[in-house]
């Protein structure tokens, strides 16, 4: 099962290694104590849109492109799950309804490309 506060937690901690910055400077920008940003960074709290937001900020970073970095990563997992729940040579879904996605547009499932450090690189 896919934890959206341990990909949020995830991409933050990977956009600040490869800044080089550490908790305790990002922290301090963000205005949030250092531990509750380690314990989102790991996925163990969730992060309010003000504090994402905050910390976003602190790593100009756009909040979008970590959403997208985050949506991309769920979509990988969601991909590889159903794969993994067929049993091999049956029809996709065997037995239930088709998935509908919520726009109603036919769903092709194509692996999503896992953000690239240029998406979340600090802004210009």
């Amino acid at each position: 099962m896919v934890l959206l506060r341990e990909e949020i937690g995830d991409v933050l901690r990977g956009a600040r290694q490869r800044q080089g910055r550490t908790l305790r400077d990002v922290s301090s920008t963000a205005r949030v104590s250092l531990g509750y940003l380690s314990e989102v960074e790991r996925g163990q709290k969730e992060a309010s849109s003000e504090l994402l937001l905050s910390i976003c900020e602190a790593l100009d970073v756009p909040m979008s492109s970590v959403l997208r970095s985050v949506s991309d990563r769920v979509a990988v997992s969601e991909s590889l799950a159903a794969r993994l729940s067929e049993p091999a040579g049956a029809p996709a879904r065997a037995g239930r309804a088709p998935a509908r996605p919520v726009d109603a547009i036919h769903k092709t499932v194509i692996p999503a490309p896992v953000a690239s450090e240029d998406d979340l690189a600090p802004v210009a």
